[in-house]
Protein backbone atom coordinates (compact mmCIF):
# COMPACT_ATOMS: atom_id res chain seq x y z
CA UNK A 1 0.00 0.00 0.00
CA UNK A 2 1.15 3.50 -0.77
CA UNK A 3 2.19 5.16 2.75
CA UNK A 4 -0.47 8.48 3.00
CA UNK A 5 1.38 11.24 3.54
CA UNK A 6 1.93 12.79 7.33
CA UNK A 7 -0.94 15.07 8.32
CA UNK A 8 0.32 18.36 10.18
CA UNK A 9 -1.85 20.19 12.53
CA UNK A 10 -0.94 23.99 11.88
CA UNK A 11 -2.47 27.21 13.69
CA UNK A 12 -3.56 30.03 11.06
CA UNK A 13 -2.83 33.13 13.81
CA UNK A 14 -5.02 36.19 11.41
CA UNK A 15 -8.04 37.91 11.59
CA UNK A 16 -10.07 36.33 9.22
CA UNK A 17 -12.68 39.66 9.45
CA UNK A 18 -9.72 42.09 6.78
CA UNK A 19 -9.65 41.75 3.34
CA UNK A 20 -5.76 41.19 3.63
CA UNK A 21 -6.02 38.31 6.13
CA UNK A 22 -8.74 36.58 3.99
CA UNK A 23 -6.46 37.28 0.84
CA UNK A 24 -3.55 35.48 2.66
CA UNK A 25 -5.34 32.54 4.13
CA UNK A 26 -7.18 32.42 0.85
CA UNK A 27 -3.20 31.76 -0.73
CA UNK A 28 -2.44 28.88 1.81
CA UNK A 29 -5.37 27.17 0.90
CA UNK A 30 -4.40 27.51 -2.69
CA UNK A 31 -1.17 25.87 -1.97
CA UNK A 32 -2.44 22.88 -0.02
CA UNK A 33 -4.75 22.64 -3.19
CA UNK A 34 -2.17 22.44 -5.31
CA UNK A 35 0.38 19.59 -3.71
CA UNK A 36 0.63 16.84 -1.09
CA UNK A 37 0.81 18.58 1.99
CA UNK A 38 -1.90 17.44 4.73
CA UNK A 39 -2.71 19.70 7.41
CA UNK A 40 -5.38 20.34 9.59
CA UNK A 41 -6.04 24.12 9.94
CA UNK A 42 -6.73 25.66 12.95
CA UNK A 43 -8.54 29.30 12.53
CA UNK A 44 -10.46 31.46 14.50
CA UNK A 45 -12.43 34.43 12.94
CA UNK A 46 -10.23 36.47 14.91
CA UNK A 47 -7.24 34.67 16.41
CA UNK A 48 -6.83 37.88 18.93
CA UNK A 49 -9.68 36.26 20.85
CA UNK A 50 -7.71 32.48 21.44
CA UNK A 51 -4.23 34.52 21.52
CA UNK A 52 -3.05 33.62 25.40
CA UNK A 53 -1.81 29.75 25.52
CA UNK A 54 -0.97 29.71 22.01
CA UNK A 55 2.56 28.73 23.48
CA UNK A 56 1.15 25.60 25.09
CA UNK A 57 -0.92 24.59 21.91
CA UNK A 58 0.27 21.07 20.77
CA UNK A 59 0.42 21.67 16.94
CA UNK A 60 3.43 21.19 14.48
CA UNK A 61 3.65 24.69 13.55
CA UNK A 62 2.02 28.25 12.93
CA UNK A 63 2.00 31.11 10.02
CA UNK A 64 0.93 34.46 11.96
CA UNK A 65 0.07 37.85 11.22
CA UNK A 66 3.18 39.68 12.76
CA UNK A 67 1.85 43.06 12.52
CA UNK A 68 0.21 42.50 15.64
CA UNK A 69 3.01 43.55 18.53
CA UNK A 70 1.01 40.72 20.89
CA UNK A 71 1.85 37.87 18.08
CA UNK A 72 5.65 38.51 18.17
CA UNK A 73 5.70 38.58 22.01
CA UNK A 74 3.00 35.47 22.45
CA UNK A 75 5.12 33.41 19.78
CA UNK A 76 8.53 35.31 20.74
CA UNK A 77 9.09 31.31 22.53
CA UNK A 78 7.27 29.49 20.27
CA UNK A 79 9.38 25.93 19.92
CA UNK A 80 7.05 25.24 16.91
CA UNK A 81 7.90 26.16 13.33
CA UNK A 82 6.59 29.73 12.74
CA UNK A 83 6.60 31.76 9.38
CA UNK A 84 5.90 35.32 10.12
CA UNK A 85 2.93 37.14 7.45
CA UNK A 86 3.15 41.36 7.83
CA UNK A 87 3.89 44.61 6.33
CA UNK A 88 7.67 45.28 5.32
CA UNK A 89 9.62 47.83 7.05
CA UNK A 90 12.52 50.28 5.95
CA UNK A 91 15.07 49.43 9.40
CA UNK A 92 15.49 45.79 9.33
CA UNK A 93 16.20 45.90 12.56
CA UNK A 94 12.77 45.86 13.06
CA UNK A 95 11.97 41.99 11.38
CA UNK A 96 11.38 39.13 13.50
CA UNK A 97 14.46 37.83 14.14
CA UNK A 98 15.22 33.93 13.47
CA UNK A 99 11.88 33.55 11.93
CA UNK A 100 10.93 33.72 7.81
CA UNK A 101 9.00 36.27 7.46
CA UNK A 102 6.86 37.14 4.02
CA UNK A 103 5.82 40.81 3.76
CA UNK A 104 3.94 43.24 1.50
CA UNK A 105 6.29 45.66 0.31
CA UNK A 106 5.10 48.72 1.73
CA UNK A 107 6.97 51.14 -0.49
CA UNK A 108 5.84 49.73 -3.73
CA UNK A 109 2.36 49.94 -2.49
CA UNK A 110 2.57 53.71 -1.99
CA UNK A 111 4.63 53.86 -5.72
CA UNK A 112 2.56 52.48 -7.01
CA UNK A 113 -0.65 54.61 -6.01
CA UNK A 114 1.84 57.47 -6.65
CA UNK A 115 2.41 57.01 -10.00
CA UNK A 116 -0.62 56.44 -10.55
CA UNK A 117 -1.97 60.35 -9.64
CA UNK A 118 1.11 61.24 -11.50
CA UNK A 119 -0.30 59.96 -14.68
CA UNK A 120 -3.76 60.96 -14.29
CA UNK A 121 -1.97 64.99 -14.27
CA UNK A 122 -1.98 65.85 -10.88
CA UNK A 123 0.70 68.11 -9.30
CA UNK A 124 -0.07 67.92 -5.12
CA UNK A 125 -0.29 65.12 -3.04
CA UNK A 126 -0.85 63.92 0.23
CA UNK A 127 -1.73 61.12 2.61
CA UNK A 128 -4.10 60.27 4.70
CA UNK A 129 -2.90 57.62 7.77
CA UNK A 130 -3.67 56.09 11.16
CA UNK A 131 -2.50 57.24 14.45
CA UNK A 132 0.52 56.22 15.65
CA UNK A 133 0.23 53.06 17.14
CA UNK A 134 1.92 49.75 17.54
CA UNK A 135 -0.95 48.60 15.87
CA UNK A 136 -0.35 50.72 13.31
CA UNK A 137 3.32 49.91 12.52
CA UNK A 138 2.42 48.80 8.45
CA UNK A 139 0.46 52.83 8.34
CA UNK A 140 3.78 54.44 9.92
CA UNK A 141 5.74 52.59 7.17
CA UNK A 142 3.39 53.45 4.32
CA UNK A 143 3.76 57.15 5.59
CA UNK A 144 7.72 56.65 5.52
CA UNK A 145 7.41 55.70 2.03
CA UNK A 146 5.23 58.28 1.15
CA UNK A 147 8.02 60.77 2.71
CA UNK A 148 10.59 59.09 0.78
CA UNK A 149 8.87 59.79 -2.61
CA UNK A 150 8.32 63.70 -1.76
CA UNK A 151 11.13 64.21 -0.14
CA UNK A 152 12.91 62.53 -3.76
CA UNK A 153 10.55 64.82 -5.55
CA UNK A 154 11.61 67.70 -3.85
CA UNK A 155 7.80 68.34 -2.31
CA UNK A 156 6.67 69.03 1.35
CA UNK A 157 5.42 65.41 2.57
CA UNK A 158 1.45 66.42 3.25
CA UNK A 159 0.50 63.52 5.92
CA UNK A 160 -3.39 63.36 8.12
CA UNK A 161 -3.45 60.99 10.95
CA UNK A 162 -6.58 62.11 12.13
CA UNK A 163 -8.43 60.04 15.15
CA UNK A 164 -8.99 56.40 15.29
CA UNK A 165 -12.52 56.04 14.62
CA UNK A 166 -15.01 55.15 17.27
CA UNK A 167 -18.92 56.04 17.51
CA UNK A 168 -18.23 58.27 20.31
CA UNK A 169 -15.84 59.89 18.09
CA UNK A 170 -17.48 59.37 14.55
CA UNK A 171 -18.67 63.20 14.16
CA UNK A 172 -15.35 64.82 15.48
CA UNK A 173 -13.34 62.84 12.80
CA UNK A 174 -15.84 63.11 10.09
CA UNK A 175 -15.57 67.69 10.88
CA UNK A 176 -11.75 66.97 11.54
CA UNK A 177 -11.47 65.28 7.88
CA UNK A 178 -13.39 68.31 6.22
CA UNK A 179 -11.08 70.98 7.80
CA UNK A 180 -8.31 68.88 6.60
CA UNK A 181 -9.89 68.93 2.85
CA UNK A 182 -10.38 72.53 3.05
CA UNK A 183 -7.13 73.28 3.62
CA UNK A 184 -5.46 71.57 1.04
CA UNK A 185 -4.64 73.22 -2.38
CA UNK A 186 -6.82 71.85 -5.27
CA UNK A 187 -6.51 69.94 -7.51
CA UNK A 188 -4.70 67.05 -5.33
CA UNK A 189 -4.06 63.32 -5.17
CA UNK A 190 -4.34 61.80 -1.60
CA UNK A 191 -3.50 57.96 -1.09
CA UNK A 192 -5.08 56.16 2.06
CA UNK A 193 -3.04 53.52 3.74
CA UNK A 194 -6.21 51.28 3.63
CA UNK A 195 -9.58 51.55 1.80
CA UNK A 196 -10.84 51.42 5.01
CA UNK A 197 -9.30 54.74 5.72
CA UNK A 198 -9.90 55.77 1.91
CA UNK A 199 -13.80 55.55 1.94
CA UNK A 200 -14.10 57.64 5.15
CA UNK A 201 -12.56 60.40 3.06
CA UNK A 202 -14.56 59.85 -0.03
CA UNK A 203 -17.57 60.40 2.81
CA UNK A 204 -16.22 63.19 4.03
CA UNK A 205 -14.97 65.05 0.59
CA UNK A 206 -18.83 64.35 -0.66
CA UNK A 207 -20.59 65.76 2.96
CA UNK A 208 -18.90 68.56 2.22
CA UNK A 209 -19.40 68.90 -1.34
CA UNK A 210 -15.90 68.31 -2.68
CA UNK A 211 -16.16 67.04 -5.98
CA UNK A 212 -14.10 63.65 -6.22
CA UNK A 213 -11.47 63.30 -8.32
CA UNK A 214 -11.82 66.81 -9.78
CA UNK A 215 -10.68 68.31 -6.91
CA UNK A 216 -9.72 65.69 -4.91
CA UNK A 217 -8.41 62.21 -6.26
CA UNK A 218 -8.61 59.78 -3.96
CA UNK A 219 -6.79 56.16 -3.39
CA UNK A 220 -6.58 53.43 -1.13
CA UNK A 221 -5.21 49.90 -0.51
CA UNK A 222 -6.48 46.81 -0.24
CA UNK A 223 -9.05 46.17 -3.24
CA UNK A 224 -12.02 45.82 -0.82
CA UNK A 225 -15.18 44.45 -2.40
CA UNK A 226 -16.94 46.30 0.37
CA UNK A 227 -15.41 49.69 0.35
CA UNK A 228 -16.15 49.39 -3.85
CA UNK A 229 -20.22 48.72 -2.59
CA UNK A 230 -20.22 51.36 0.13
CA UNK A 231 -19.43 54.57 -1.63
CA UNK A 232 -21.40 56.20 -4.31
CA UNK A 233 -18.37 57.16 -6.10
CA UNK A 234 -16.09 54.06 -6.81
CA UNK A 235 -12.94 53.83 -5.08
CA UNK A 236 -9.75 53.17 -6.58
CA UNK A 237 -7.38 50.66 -4.69
CA UNK A 238 -3.56 49.52 -5.05
CA UNK A 239 -4.41 45.15 -5.66
CA UNK A 240 -1.59 43.54 -2.44
CA UNK A 241 0.09 40.47 -3.42
CA UNK A 242 -1.94 38.59 -0.04
CA UNK A 243 -2.57 34.98 -1.83
CA UNK A 244 1.04 35.09 -3.40
CA UNK A 245 1.93 36.19 0.32
CA UNK A 246 -0.05 33.42 1.53
CA UNK A 247 1.23 30.72 -0.86
CA UNK A 248 4.81 31.36 -0.36
CA UNK A 249 4.05 31.53 3.79
CA UNK A 250 2.78 27.76 3.64
CA UNK A 251 5.46 26.97 1.12
CA UNK A 252 8.13 28.62 3.63
CA UNK A 253 6.36 26.31 6.65
CA UNK A 254 6.00 23.31 4.02
CA UNK A 255 9.83 23.25 3.90
CA UNK A 256 10.62 23.90 7.50
CA UNK A 257 8.45 21.08 8.84
CA UNK A 258 10.47 18.86 6.79
CA UNK A 259 13.91 19.68 8.47
CA UNK A 260 14.77 22.81 6.28
CA UNK A 261 16.32 25.36 8.47
CA UNK A 262 15.39 28.68 6.48
CA UNK A 263 16.27 31.02 10.04
CA UNK A 264 15.94 34.98 9.47
CA UNK A 265 14.96 35.08 5.78
CA UNK A 266 12.59 38.17 4.78
CA UNK A 267 10.49 37.67 1.52
CA UNK A 268 9.04 40.74 -0.08
CA UNK A 269 6.27 40.21 -2.30
CA UNK A 270 4.96 43.34 -4.68
CA UNK A 271 1.42 44.36 -5.45
CA UNK A 272 -0.44 42.59 -8.30
CA UNK A 273 -1.48 46.48 -9.65
CA UNK A 274 -4.37 48.87 -9.33
CA UNK A 275 -8.22 48.57 -10.01
CA UNK A 276 -8.68 51.93 -11.89
CA UNK A 277 -12.02 53.20 -10.80
CA UNK A 278 -13.78 56.66 -10.46
CA UNK A 279 -12.55 58.07 -7.51
CA UNK A 280 -8.57 58.67 -9.08
CA UNK A 281 -9.97 59.29 -13.07
CA UNK A 282 -8.78 63.13 -12.47
CA UNK A 283 -9.33 65.05 -15.59
CA UNK A 284 -7.86 68.81 -15.53
CA UNK A 285 -11.06 70.62 -16.34
CA UNK A 286 -11.42 74.76 -15.62
CA UNK A 287 -15.00 75.16 -15.94
CA UNK A 288 -16.39 74.89 -12.36
CA UNK A 289 -20.19 74.18 -13.89
CA UNK A 290 -18.78 70.76 -15.16
CA UNK A 291 -17.23 69.83 -12.07
CA UNK A 292 -19.94 70.39 -9.94
CA UNK A 293 -22.18 68.27 -12.54
CA UNK A 294 -19.52 65.70 -12.60
CA UNK A 295 -19.66 65.50 -8.91
CA UNK A 296 -23.64 64.91 -8.87
CA UNK A 297 -23.04 62.43 -12.01
CA UNK A 298 -20.42 59.85 -10.29
CA UNK A 299 -22.99 59.98 -7.06
CA UNK A 300 -26.30 59.21 -9.17
CA UNK A 301 -25.64 58.26 -12.38
CA UNK A 302 -26.62 54.35 -11.52
CA UNK A 303 -30.08 55.72 -10.11
CA UNK A 304 -31.02 56.75 -13.98
CA UNK A 305 -30.69 60.50 -13.40
CA UNK A 306 -31.49 62.67 -17.08
CA UNK A 307 -29.27 65.52 -18.38
CA UNK A 308 -32.22 68.19 -16.51
CA UNK A 309 -31.75 67.08 -13.34
CA UNK A 310 -28.00 67.86 -13.68
CA UNK A 311 -28.36 71.00 -14.93
CA UNK A 312 -30.55 71.61 -12.23
CA UNK A 313 -28.55 70.50 -9.55
CA UNK A 314 -25.44 72.66 -11.23
CA UNK A 315 -28.28 75.30 -11.79
CA UNK A 316 -28.10 76.16 -15.15
CA UNK A 317 -30.26 75.84 -18.61
CA UNK A 318 -29.42 71.90 -19.92
CA UNK A 319 -28.35 73.98 -23.15
CA UNK A 320 -25.63 75.91 -21.46
CA UNK A 321 -24.28 72.91 -19.77
CA UNK A 322 -24.41 70.72 -22.88
CA UNK A 323 -22.19 73.71 -24.37
CA UNK A 324 -20.00 73.76 -21.29
CA UNK A 325 -19.57 69.73 -21.78
CA UNK A 326 -18.84 70.02 -25.40
CA UNK A 327 -16.10 72.94 -25.13
CA UNK A 328 -14.33 70.69 -22.20
CA UNK A 329 -14.81 67.23 -22.70
CA UNK A 330 -15.95 66.68 -26.06
CA UNK A 331 -19.00 64.88 -25.73
CA UNK A 332 -22.47 65.27 -24.17
CA UNK A 333 -23.95 65.47 -20.56
CA UNK A 334 -26.45 62.25 -21.72
CA UNK A 335 -22.63 60.82 -22.63
CA UNK A 336 -20.70 60.67 -19.69
CA UNK A 337 -23.60 59.66 -17.91
CA UNK A 338 -23.78 56.52 -19.84
CA UNK A 339 -19.90 56.45 -20.05
CA UNK A 340 -20.51 56.15 -15.92
CA UNK A 341 -23.19 53.35 -16.09
CA UNK A 342 -21.19 51.66 -18.29
CA UNK A 343 -18.17 51.69 -16.33
CA UNK A 344 -19.90 50.69 -13.14
CA UNK A 345 -21.74 47.27 -15.11
CA UNK A 346 -18.22 46.51 -16.21
CA UNK A 347 -16.76 46.28 -12.61
CA UNK A 348 -19.84 44.25 -11.73
CA UNK A 349 -19.21 41.90 -14.03
CA UNK A 350 -15.34 41.91 -13.57
CA UNK A 351 -15.76 41.11 -9.36
CA UNK A 352 -19.28 39.35 -8.90
CA UNK A 353 -21.83 36.70 -10.21
CA UNK A 354 -24.93 38.55 -10.32
CA UNK A 355 -27.59 38.09 -13.16
CA UNK A 356 -27.42 40.36 -16.17
CA UNK A 357 -30.54 41.31 -14.76
CA UNK A 358 -30.26 42.40 -11.56
CA UNK A 359 -27.10 44.53 -12.81
CA UNK A 360 -28.86 46.10 -15.23
CA UNK A 361 -30.99 47.81 -12.51
CA UNK A 362 -27.83 48.12 -10.06
CA UNK A 363 -26.04 51.17 -13.05
CA UNK A 364 -29.32 52.37 -13.80
CA UNK A 365 -30.04 50.65 -17.30
CA UNK A 366 -33.87 51.11 -18.25
CA UNK A 367 -33.43 47.34 -19.27
CA UNK A 368 -31.50 44.38 -20.24
CA UNK A 369 -31.80 45.11 -23.54
CA UNK A 370 -31.09 48.59 -23.48
CA UNK A 371 -27.73 47.50 -21.33
CA UNK A 372 -27.21 44.39 -24.21
CA UNK A 373 -26.86 47.23 -26.97
CA UNK A 374 -24.70 49.83 -24.97
CA UNK A 375 -22.13 47.12 -24.59
CA UNK A 376 -23.20 46.08 -28.26
CA UNK A 377 -22.24 49.46 -29.58
CA UNK A 378 -19.50 50.39 -27.04
CA UNK A 379 -17.01 47.83 -26.80
CA UNK A 380 -18.47 45.26 -29.67
CA UNK A 381 -19.96 42.36 -27.36
CA UNK A 382 -22.43 41.36 -25.34
CA UNK A 383 -22.16 41.52 -21.10
CA UNK A 384 -21.65 37.92 -21.05
CA UNK A 385 -18.85 37.91 -22.91
CA UNK A 386 -17.45 40.64 -21.72
CA UNK A 387 -17.81 38.84 -17.88
CA UNK A 388 -16.23 35.31 -19.75
CA UNK A 389 -13.41 37.48 -21.25
CA UNK A 390 -12.86 38.81 -17.84
CA UNK A 391 -12.47 35.71 -15.98
CA UNK A 392 -10.43 34.52 -18.56
CA UNK A 393 -7.90 36.99 -18.83
CA UNK A 394 -8.22 37.17 -14.29
CA UNK A 395 -7.29 33.36 -14.48
CA UNK A 396 -4.05 34.03 -16.95
CA UNK A 397 -3.32 36.66 -15.05
CA UNK A 398 -3.28 34.56 -11.97
CA UNK A 399 -1.27 31.74 -13.95
CA UNK A 400 1.34 33.92 -14.97
CA UNK A 401 2.06 34.90 -11.50
CA UNK A 402 2.18 31.43 -10.23
CA UNK A 403 4.87 30.40 -13.27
Amino acid sequence: MKKLPTTHRIALLFNANKIYDRGIITGIGNYLSSTRASWDLFLEEDFRCRLPGIERWHGDGIIADFDDPAVCEALSGSRLPVVAVGGSYQDEADYPQHIPYVATDNFKLIKLAYDHLIEAGLTRFACFSLPEAPVNRWAQERERAFQRLMQRDGMAAEIYRGVSTSAPAWDTAVEQQIAWLHSLPKPIGIIAVSDARARQLLQACLSAGIAVPEQVALIGIDNDPLARTLTRVPLSSVIQGTEEMGRTAAHLLHQMLHGVQLGGSCILVPPIGINVLASSQHEPLSHPHVMQALHFIRQYACQGIKTEQVADYVGVSRSSLESYFRRELGRSVHDEILRFKLDAAKTILEHETRSIAEIAVSCGFTSVQYMHAVFKRELGCTPREYQERAAQASLQAVKQLQS
